[in-house]
Parts: structure tokens; sequence; C-alpha cells
């Protein structure tokens, strides 16, 4: 190869480097900064608070967003655990219990909608889902207080049954499953199996219920998450502290410590904000150990 060969490729080389190199994008940059504090501020100051005693909470003199010089994190959790007979622990566990079984519950019935809308021609189909679509569309929020005169017919208030049944139903479920379902199971898949002479039950345990693992993950997450999150619904049916969740017994002590005739006021609100930063580590937890099916089936699901 001649020089001016040798020159003309390498500024051929130079100029496609050139072109290849990004530019920084210090705008976007800010931006994301900005969000990343905006909504990590909330969670910092509830962990700051959380290690304060009643005056400093009030009067300290570190500032809403640092530390006081009394550090009384192990104080309030002690006393938090131990007031009112320990009733935190119980509206802990009655969180747990309404989540998981309704978590749980919800997602096994979107898998099995899911998996019928999508594998299955049935008379009606379109109409089901015409109406499981509008049913997306609905909040929750608005179908509180039929449910709630639908429970008190059949004598079901203030039982954990008025939180957990409801809580089964998820049209946004059944149509995530619906949707991934249609792209993550090949129909030829199915009918070899059926050709093998495996029946529909054992074709969708061991062909298809694999495959729906991620999207199943990711309804369960937000099923449990949206179930544990859950405040006007057990707030509407329930009467008894002893049946309340997490939720609802902090707005049970936020009306107290609001409340002028309310006694022991000061101490109970730092026992409202280290019994809210409490309540939010499960969700942390099952984000950290979920987020990776939580992103795969999400990916999935919107190819369609």
């Amino acid at each position: 190869m001649t020089a001016i060969g040798i020159k003309t490729a390498d500024k051929a080389v130079q100029s496609v480097r050139g072109r290849a190199k990004p530019k920084p994008r210090i705008g976007a940059h800010v931006f994301l900064i900005v969000l990343v504090i905006y909504f990590l501020l909330p969670l910092w100051w509830l962990i700051v608070a959380s290690t304060k005693d009643a005056h400093g909470l009030f009067s300290g003199t570190g500032g809403a967003l640092w530390f006081d010089k009394t550090f009384a994190l192990f104080d309030n959790l002690g006393l938090l655990f131990t007031y009112n007979g320990g009733i935190y622990l119980r509206w802990l566990g009655n969180s747990l219990l309404y989540a998981v079984s309704g978590g749980v519950g919800a997602t096994a019935l979107a898998i099995l909608a899911g998996y019928g809308f999508a594998k299955f021609a049935f008379p009606g189909r379109r109409l089901s889902l015409a109406l499981l679509l509008g049913s997306v569309m609905v909040p929750l929020t608005a179908l509180v207080i039929p449910t709630f005169a639908m429970l008190s017919q059949v004598g079901m208030t203030n039982t954990i049954w008025a939180v957990i049944l409801p809580s089964l139903l998820n049209p946004f479920g059944v149509y995530l499953m619906m949707v991934y379902a249609t792209d993550a199971i090949p129909d030829e898949l199915l009918d070899a199996a059926r050709v093998d002479g495996a029946g529909e039950l054992r074709t969708f345990l061991t062909v298809a219920l694999p495959l729906l693992r991620p999207a199943a993950v990711t309804v369960l997450l937000l099923s449990v998450v949206g179930t544990w999150n859950n405040y006007f619904l057990p707030l509407a049916v329930l009467s008894s502290d002893n049946l309340f969740p997490v939720t609802v017994g902090l707005g049970l002590w936020d009306g107290l410590a609001n409340s002028a005739s309310g006694t022991g006021t000061t101490s109970l609100w730092s026992l409202i904000i280290l019994g809210s930063l409490v309540s939010i580590i499960p969700l942390i937890v099952a984000f950290l150990s979920l987020q990776r099916y939580w992103r795969g089936g999400l990916a999935v699901g919107s190819l369609k």
C-alpha cells in the first residue's frame, strides 16, 4: 500500500472514531441527579427522623435533614414494639398475612386467566377481554364502597377475608400474563406436547408454567406491594384494632397524635415515623430480591 493510501486510511479511521465518540450530555445528567435527590430526600428524612427522640424531632439542633446529638433509634424501636401491648407487631403480621395471601392468590388467578385468554378460543372471549380491559381503567378506590356493601350482606366485614378476597382480583395482572403468554409460549410447543399424549393440565404445568415464571414473579411483586400499601379497603371493611394492617394502624396513631385530647401525643410522632420506616423494609427486600425477574417480565411483556 502506498503512503498516500495509508494516510487516507488513517484519516478515515480517525474520522469514524471522532463520529463514534459520544458527546457528554451535561444537562441530562444534571436532570437525572435532581430526580434522584427528589425521590431519595423523603427516604433520607425518614431515616434521620427515626433516630431522634421527641425533643430532637421538633426542636433538635441538627435540623430536619441531619441527625440530632441524641441518637434514640434503639430506644424508639423498643418503644415501638412494646407500645400498647406490642400492637404494632400484630399490625405488621396482619399486613404480611394480607399481602402474601392476596399476592399469591392474585398471581395464581392471573396466571390461569391470562394463559386461558392467550391460548384458548372460547365463546365470549372478545366480550370477556373487553370487560377485562375496561376493568383495568377503573380505580380500585371506586370499588371499595360496593365491596363493603357486598361483604356486609354476607356477614364478612371485620374479618381477614374482607381484605384477602378483594385482593385476589388483579385485572392488570391478568392482562400482563395474557400479553406475556402470547409471546413467550409458542403454539407449536403446546401442540407437540399434546401430540406426545400430555393432557391440558400436564401441558400447562410442565411446558407453559416454567416459561411464565418471569411474568408470574412480576405479577406477584406488584400484587404484594399493592396489597401491602392498601389503606382505603381495610379502613372501610375492618373495625377491630387487632385486624388492622400497618397502614391503617399508623393512620390510627396519626389521628391520636393530631387530636387535642390524645394522651402521649409527643411520643406517638416518633413511633409513627419509625413505624413507617420499618413498614417499608419488607418491600425494599422484595424489590431487591426479585428485581431481575421484575425487569425481565416487564421487558418481554412490552414487546407486544
